[in-house]
This record gives structure tokens, sequence and C-alpha cells, in this order.
């Protein structure tokens, strides 16, 4: 590769957060994700089910029924009311470079009712005693989740999304929502345009900027379009998405890996990538950042192609795996079993979610059911309080087997175990999950 591709690599891995996310907050105003129905700026899109495989969205879960929202804070303030609630559920702010840096809920505010006051960049105004939530961008995301037991449990759910609402301080503002970006042609310079445009319409943390400027040989940081850049640079634009899309995938297949055959990889610190804005519910300490800026560049893009809106570690633990305990990888050719004893140590709740390669979609199959965890009606617990999991393409013909059974594709797939306000053995590394054991025969 030359100078200028390798520059273009790193420019790959800073920008692909921010147009991953922009694409998806735009999705949300357009035309909604699966149960998601769009809903314009500054107003949420509560979800009415729990999701299913019509959901295609990155890792998203079947725990929890989504109320989301992008907003314009162009428009100036806009004011959150959420209702007391007497289940787990988080608000989770994402900025347009993904950092998480607010949680209302549960854990970060606690249940009672709240109002708050979300305000744009660089906003000194009055909040007239709302608690204030500092926005590092103008486009922001709100990633709501509610937990729900299933079915039976969607009109209480209901009733909170309906009082969970958002209210502009001006009413009569329009939202200039995100910048419409002219087609370049091919998808590579498609990408590079988003970018150019954008990362200068939603600068980045003051951190962040010395790096942004350094793309300037690229032409990524002036106002000439990438259809209208020199040929040697739309070369190395072109390489340098490919190099980047490529060392993203090879992270995330190394991570996949753990120090054992099977071992869950421990994803705790995967979106610990923020160091700059931390308003109410973030939490402003060492342990949850990462210090060294190449590595944090990195992450920030691996998280984001393989669980964009996660949650940090202490809101939701997540762990992968893409193996069985014999190093093997998982597959739908085969049936397995997951024993987990004990059972995941969590504040609220723990479950065990299916998804396809290479999307990470959930999977579609006879019965509805994508994951298995502490609220599934009619799961089994074995004799010591443990949980055994049954994985496979088809029903398990024992009954107390079908009970546990979470359904797999035919090809391969890639589990989640997600442990909502995971306790201190989780967090500390002490509670490690079994390795999925491979059933001969």
């Amino acid at each position: 590769m030359t100078d200028l591709d390798t520059l273009a690599a790193q420019a790959y891995l800073y920008g692909f957060p921010l147009v991953f996310d922009l694409e998806q907050a735009g999705r949300y105003t357009t035309t909604g994700v699966g149960a998601n129905p769009p809903a314009a700026f500054n107003t949420f899109s509560h979800a009415r089910s729990l999701a299913s495989a019509a959901d295609t969205f990155v890792s998203i879960n079947n725990d929890t029924v989504y109320s989301m929202a992008s907003l314009d804070l162009g428009v100036g303030p806009v004011r959150l009311s959420v209702p007391a609630s007497d289940r787990y559920y988080v608000l989770q702010f994402v900025d347009a470079w993904t950092d998480n840096f607010a949680y209302v809920g549960t854990r970060g505010t606690g249940d009672a009712a709240g109002e708050f006051l979300i305000v744009p960049p660089g906003w000194g105004g009055d909040a007239g005693g709302l608690t204030v939530i500092h926005a590092p961008t103008r486009i922001v995301s709100i990633v709501g989740r509610w937990s729900c037991a299933g079915t039976d449990d969607l009109p209480a759910v209901h009733a909170l999304q309906d009082a969970t609402t958002l209210a502009p301080a001006d009413p009569d503002a329009t939202a200039a929502g995100i910048p419409v970006t002219a087609p370049q042609g091919e998808d590579a310079l498609d990408f590079w345009e988003k970018y150019r445009v954008w990362s200068q319409a939603f600068p980045p943390a003051a951190r962040d900027k010395e790096l942004q400027a350094s793309f300037a040989p690229l032409g990524l940081t002036g106002e000439t379009p990438v259809t209208g850049l020199t040929p040697a640079q739309q070369d190395a634009l072109r390489a340098g998405a490919r190099a980047g899309e490529s060392v993203i995938t090879q992270a995330m297949a190394d991570a996949a890996v753990g120090a054992t055959p099977g071992a869950w990889s421990q994803s705790l610190h995967a979106f610990d990538y923020n160091l700059d804005f931390f308003e109410v519910g973030a939490k402003d300490d060492p342990a949850w950042k990462i210090a060294d800026p190449r590595r944090r560049i990195g992450e920030r893009a691996v998280a984001a192609r393989a669980g964009l809106w996660g949650n940090h570690g202490y809101e939701a633990a997540y762990v992968v795996t893409f193996q069985d305990s014999d190093g093997q990888p998982l597959t739908g050719e085969y049936e397995y079993e997951l024993r987990l004893s004990p059972p995941p140590p969590v504040g609220a709740f723990w479950s065990v979610t299916m998804y396809s390669l290479p999307d990470f979609y959930l999977v579609e199959n006879d019965i509805d059911r994508y994951s298995v965890g502490d609220r599934t009606p009619g799961i089994v617990t074995d004799p010591d309080g443990g949980l055994t999991i049954r994985i496979g393409r088809t029903r398990p013909s024992d009954d107390e087997a079908a009970a546990n059974w979470l359904p797999a594709p035919a090809g391969a797939f890639r589990p989640i175990l997600r442990m909502y306000m995971p306790g201190d053995a989780v967090l500390d590394g002490t509670y490690v999950p079994q390795p999925i054991t491979r059933l001969d025969g």
C-alpha cells in the first residue's frame, strides 16, 4: 500500500462509526426498523412487540421492547419526560460518533418519574430546574429498552412507552436533519462523500480534531466532492475502504477466539471509547475508558460493526462465542448444549440470543423463539439451580430439552449472552460462562 492508501485505511477506521451511525439514525426517521415504525426527528418511535427475524438490525435484542428516537438539537433544547417504572428500563444516549454519553433508567437515574432537558453543544440557557443532559453533537440517538416478559406483558410496556415523551422547547422549529449527500457512482466513494460532509457537520471530540485534520491529503477535509478529487486520491480511498473493512473483519474474528477453545469473549469494555462526555448515568471512571488512542479508534469501529448502540458493560454486559468446547465453529449442522451453572449474577435479568452470520441478525424459526433466559416461560432448571440450554436447528424430541431449546440457523451462528445490570462477579471477571458443548450421535 502507498502512504496515501495507509492514511485512507486509518481514515476508514476513524470515520466508519460516524457514517454507520448516521445512516441508521436517518433510517429511523424515514423507514423505521422492523417493529419500530419511522418517526420524525425529536419524537419517539415505539416498537409494540419484541424484535423478530423481520428486524434486520445488527445484534438487536429480543429481551426488551425498543423506544427509539433520533434527535436534531438544531431546533434547540428538547424536554424528555419519563414515567415511574415498575421494571428495568434504560434510555441510552448516543452521539453521532457513537459515544454513549448519558443513561436515564433503572440503574442510571432510578425508577421514579423524571424530567430532563437535552441541550445542543454550546448551549448556555436556563434549564428551569430540569436535569440538563449536554449533547456532544447536534444529532443524537436515544436507544430505549423496556424489559418485557412476553406477549402478555406488552400492554403494561405500552403504557410506559406512551408516557415517555419528547417536547422541543420551540415546537415550531424545523429540524434540518442529516445533510443529504450526492451519489458518487459507487459504494466506496458514496461512503467517503458521507464521511467528508458529515465529519465537518458534526465535529468530533477536541482530542480527535488533529487526527481528522490529518486526512487533508485525501481531500476529506475540504469542500470538493469525492468525485472531484484526483484519480490518485480516489484510488487511495477505494484501497483504504477495502483495507479498513478487512481490519474490522479480522478484529471481530480475533475477538471471538477465547484463551481456551470455546471460551466466551468477554467484551465488557468494547464500548469504552468515550473519554470526553459524561452526563447523567454515565460513569467518568478510568476503569471504563480505553486510554490508548490507536486502540480506541479501532475498538470504536469494531463495536459499531458488530453491535451498534451497545451499552457500556456496567449497564449491560455482552459476551459472545463463535466456537464449541473443541474450538470448532458453531454451525446448525450439529446440536449443542450450553450449561449455565450457576446462572449469571445480575441485578435485572439475563438471556442467550441466537444470531446468524455474517449479518448478526435474529434467526427465523418455527416457534418464533430468538432467546432463552431467566424469564423464558416454561424453562426447566437443573437440580442445582443451573440451566441447560439445547441449541440446534430442530426441536429436541425430549420435552425437557425442548422447553430449553434455542433454535439455530442452518449455517454458522453466534450467540450473545446478555446480562442486564451485571453483578460484581461479572464485572470483575470471576463469573465465566462455560463453553458450548457439541452433542455427538
